[in-house]
């Protein structure tokens, strides 16, 4: 699980710490990081500038000399670049700063390249405009620069601005090591929801409220489980008038430094719920659903289904597949078909958000050999009432970004939900366990920032949902001494 600092931020916008005190303070409360990378390392005195003009090189011909402009003054700058034209925003490296790599995508130098002023073939050049290569990214994570040139800005950005902060690179990475239990945990919201209780500041969740338009779910689709203990929940949701583009910036700036790249608005959207709500999401082309219903079922001995990576996959009756009235049209909680895959002429989407059974997940993409994002979480187990959040939240978005409208209803076919675990509150007994003496009042601070809370009228804790690792005393025990801190628990003898 990989996620950047300024996601966490935006759910715990009190946070203020240091990349290693960050660090620290999540390993010692349980959230173990495994390491972290600074996203504009090697990059130094690297500006926003704007080409004032451009002549040619007199002694070279793939050579042009531009004067740009850096805020503070104006540069004469030598580059080969074939892409840059006069009134171009682009960031420029001054002299004595220094990139993260090359141009040629190759690996990068653990100490960056130093920048000072030179002569290119005899004129004068104090700076150098830059790739994204150059600045440690490529293009599989900033489509929009080029495939041979210097990146160029298309925001608001003004000569003297700060390039890197301008392409968001002024961020850090961190990379967890999260324990299977923790399903809660491969989520962004997970994660800050953590660090919340870490740090004890507020944890501000997003605030999903949906604009429906006056139509009908019902008219548009229908679900039938014929498996139910395989699928415990499925949700459906239907958004119109699909307008297929590049999603925002921010949210391509997100998922790039999660390690997923940007597609479309649309593909995007899915990915970002996934990675924020951790709960995996599918979407459908209505056009390719012959009668307009899904069918959750088992596929039957001996079939065979073409998946969108383009591979023929050899099935069984133990495999979960999601079917329309004729034909199969993915596998369940591994990957979707070829037969209704999104494309740019999409009119009417159908959002599949699941709660599938993990075991069986896990042995169907073993059995087919194929592992994905969206299978390692089901394997997990989720929680059946993060489907619904999850799959309001992509509406929410796809009604922001402008990418479609939403048809009012969700079809909700769910088994009962199980009833929350409650755990009786004995703080005496906790701290027997531990050997502490921590407060009644100081254990239920700790539980009401992870959202356990004391049942009115009795005396037992209730368990959230998404904690589905909490079962017994034990398990709150551990609660009270991970945030009120292991280093202050003393060191004593077993009796």
């Amino acid at each position: 699980m990989n996620s950047a600092l300024s996601w966490i931020k935006a759910y715990v916008p009190e946070l203020e710490c240091t990349d290693q005190e960050y660090c620290d303070a999540m390993t010692l409360s349980g959230t173990k990081v495994e390491g972290f990378e600074r996203l504009d390392k090697n990059l130094d005195k690297i500006v926003v500038g704007q080409i004032n003009s451009i002549e040619r090189h007199p002694d070279a011909d793939k050579l042009i000399i531009c004067q740009v402009n850096v805020g503070s003054e104006v540069v004469q700058i030598v580059t080969g670049a074939p892409n840059v034209q006069v009134g171009d925003l682009v960031p420029v490296v001054l002299d004595g700063g220094k990139v993260a790599g090359g141009h040629d995508g190759c690996a990068l130098p653990e100490n960056g390249i130093a920048i000072k002023a030179d002569k290119l073939r005899g004129i004068d050049s104090y700076g150098m405009m830059c790739s994204i290569e150059e600045l440690g990214s490529d293009r599989n994570m900033y489509p929009e620069a080029p495939e041979n040139g210097i990146y160029i800005f298309h925001k608001e950005v003004k000569p003297g601005d700060d390039a890197i902060e301008a392409l968001g690179l002024r961020d850090t990475v961190f990379e967890y090591e999260i324990t299977s239990n923790r399903v809660d945990c491969y989520s962004i919201l997970g994660i800050a929801r953590e660090a919340a209780a870490t740090f004890q500041k507020p944890f501000v969740p997003p605030v999903v409220t949906v604009k429906e338009n006056a139509e009908k779910v019902e008219d548009y689709i229908s679900v039938k489980v014929e498996d139910p203990d395989l699928c415990s929940r499925y949700c459906a949701r239907v958004c119109t008038n699909i307008k297929i583009g590049p999603s925002p910036e921010w949210m391509q700036r997100r998922l790039a430094a999660s390690g997923i790249r940007p597609i479309n608005n649309l593909v995007d959207i899915t990915n970002y719920v996934m990675e924020e709500y951790g709960q995996p999401m599918h979407a459908f082309d209505l056009d390719t659903i012959k009668g307009h219903q899904i069918i959750v079922r088992r596929a039957k001995d001996g079939d065979e289904f073409m998946t969108l990576d383009g591979q023929m996959r050899k099935l069984d009756s133990e495999v979960l597949m999601i079917c329309d009235a004729e034909k199969e049209i993915g596998i369940a909680g591994i990957m979707g078909g070829e037969n209704s895959k999104i494309t740019d002429q999409v009119k009417t989407v159908v959002f599949e958000s699941a709660t599938f059974k993990g075991v069986n997940i896990r042995k169907s993409a073993k059995r087919i050999g194929l592992r994905t994002d969206a299978s390692g979480k089901f394997e997990k187990g989720l929680d059946p009432a993060n489907a619904r959040a999850a799959i309001d939240r992509a509406c929410q978005l796809m009604q922001e970004l402008g990418c479609g409208e939403v048809v009012s209803g969700t079809v909700d076919v769910c088994e009962p939900l199980k009833e929350a675990v409650k755990i009786p509150f004995e703080p005496e007994r906790i701290n027997a366990l531990l050997g502490t003496d921590v407060s009644a009042e100081e254990m239920l601070e700790i539980f009401e920032k992870l959202e356990i809370l004391k049942e009115e009228g009795t005396n037992l804790l209730v368990m959230p949902s998404f904690r589905q690792d909490l079962l017994g005393f034990a398990d709150i025990a551990e609660e009270v001494a991970r945030f009120y801190g292991y280093d202050k628990i003393p060191v004593t003898l077993p009796q």
